[in-house]
């Protein structure tokens, strides 16, 4: 079913939230989510906290996501602070509630280190959770890491598509993309894949920028660059409203320059929020294309 998102002749569209906090935040979590089943995505993912700290609530979430809308539901998963037994366990959990698929992710180093650690008893690489879940858990959908701009753990571009085809070799089916705002970096990715031999869907992931200091400690984390000339729009003036609207109006263009180049889908890390991804969507052909 994950595979087939991707060969329809209109992109699918996936959107990204994470646990709440608290009551309050889960009530309005719903209410943005409300808002945004209006263009019907395919399906609906859930990460969690550094180091597996809201595991049970994602859990919560994507099962209650799926009660309420009647839509896909993927869990994000990774190694940090799991032994394999830990994973089968959380696996066979998300079996008996019906999750439909896993993003199958390395994860972070904790807070505080710089290198990831393996669990004893656990693994080092994603491909190994990837491989887990396609022997043991065959009936879950795999979804998997790419980086357009390199991880940069990575020693280098090759080495870093070599490690996602292992995982693609391993039963990944679709490759969602950390976020970047150079088209062209996707476009490069994408050619770089294709020349090794990957053919399963890649999809762009996108952040909607709302706020420059933000988007800087997102980026400055996960080594996303962001352009020189888009930095400088977004600080011409220090206005929650500006920012927002320069934010919206550079996520369009990606995503025009994204379905000009032929992306099977996109998929939208949202923040739990849906106010610039409505106003991307209202403002872009992708909206025509799938809101009559």
């Amino acid at each position: 079913m994950l595979y087939e998102f991707y060969q329809s002749t209109n992109p699918a569209l996936s959107f990204e939230l994470f646990p709440p906090k608290s009551v309050a935040g889960e009530q309005l979590l719903y209410q943005h989510v409300d808002r945004l089943m209006a263009y019907q995505p395919s399906f609906i993912t859930c990460t969690y906290g550094a180091g597996g700290s809201t595991q049970s609530k994602t859990l919560e979430i994507v099962g209650e996501v799926k009660r309420r809308y009647a839509i896909p539901v993927a869990s994000h998963l990774t190694l940090v602070g799991s032994t394999a037994d830990d994973l089968r366990a959380y696996l066979q959990q998300a079996v008996d509630q019906s999750v439909d698929f896993i993003v199958a992710l390395r994860g972070d180093p904790p807070a505080g280190s710089t290198h990831f650690q393996t669990t004893p008893g656990g693994f080092r690489y994603a491909n190994e959770l990837v491989g887990l879940i396609k022997t043991e858990f065959p009936q879950l959908g795999i979804l998997v890491a790419g980086y357009p701009e390199k991880h940069q753990e990575a020693v280098s571009i090759d080495s870093d598509l070599e490690a996602l085809r292992r995982k693609l070799d391993a039963g990944g089916e679709v490759v969602l993309t950390q976020l970047f705002y150079d088209n062209e970096d996707f476009f490069r990715f994408r050619d770089r894949c294709e020349q090794i031999g990957i053919s399963q869907p890649i999809v762009p992931g996108l952040l909607p920028v709302t706020n420059l200091d933000q988007i800087k400690r997102i980026t400055s984390l996960c080594g996303a660059k962001l352009p020189d000339e888009f930095v400088n729009r977004l600080g011409q003036h220090n206005d929650p409203d500006w920012q927002f609207q320069v934010g919206v109006d550079q996520s369009v263009q990606q995503v025009e320059g994204l379905l000009a180049g032929g992306v099977p889908g996109f998929h939208f890390y949202v923040l739990n929020r849906s106010d610039a991804t409505i106003k991307i969507m209202e403002n872009t052909n992708f909206n025509s294309s799938i809101v009559g």
